[in-house]
């Protein structure tokens, strides 16, 4: 078997696109977040969602303590945020959370989700958290902050569709 350089690795994983979230919790008396890209939609019935976090982050223990989290997803415009989350303090940065059901979320994400821990899965050196949604909101008017090649980014807006006959301004009539 080849050894993967984890460097490589991560490199070969930046390819892959992804949103960009704050993975928060209140854990004794204080509110806790950081940022994360890993994270997604399990099932929609019961409605879980996972997210992975590294075992040497302090996050770990302040879920578990918990058994709760919640899911801010960043919207464009948010990287100052995505950053201060990242452990890049942004001091001018204030009154960035709101509460949802006791959790700390982040103001005017794209979306949110607040969730009730029901499982963790250890895998190699990360914990995968799975929570069921107890609650959520979102905002179809936002566009999500994403992340590749270790850059922030965000959505070109949409081309608009080719003609089709059910676009085209065509009626049939049968």
């Amino acid at each position: 078997m080849t050894a993967i350089d984890p460097r490589q690795l991560r490199d070969a994983c930046g390819q892959f696109g992804t949103g960009v979230t704050v993975i928060t919790t209140h854990c004794n008396e204080h509110d806790h977040g950081m940022t994360a890209n890993a994270f997604m939609s399990i099932s929609l019935n019961p409605p879980l969602v996972a997210i992975s976090i590294a075992r040497n982050a302090r996050m770990l223990a302040n879920i578990q303590q918990t058994g709760r989290f919640a899911v801010s997803i960043l919207a464009e415009g948010m990287e100052d945020l995505a950053w201060h989350f990242a452990g890049k303090p942004k001091p001018y940065l204030c009154d960035f959370f709101e509460r949802r059901d006791g959790l700390p979320v982040i103001a005017d994400a794209a979306a949110i989700f607040v969730t009730e821990l029901v499982e963790e899965i250890l895998a190699g050196d990360h914990t995968i958290f799975l929570g069921r949604v107890r609650e959520m909101s979102y905002d179809l008017s936002k566009k999500p902050l994403l992340f590749f090649r270790g850059k922030f980014g965000g959505l070109a807006d949409p081309q608009p569709a080719p003609p089709t006959l059910e676009n085209a301004g065509y009626e049939f009539i049968w």
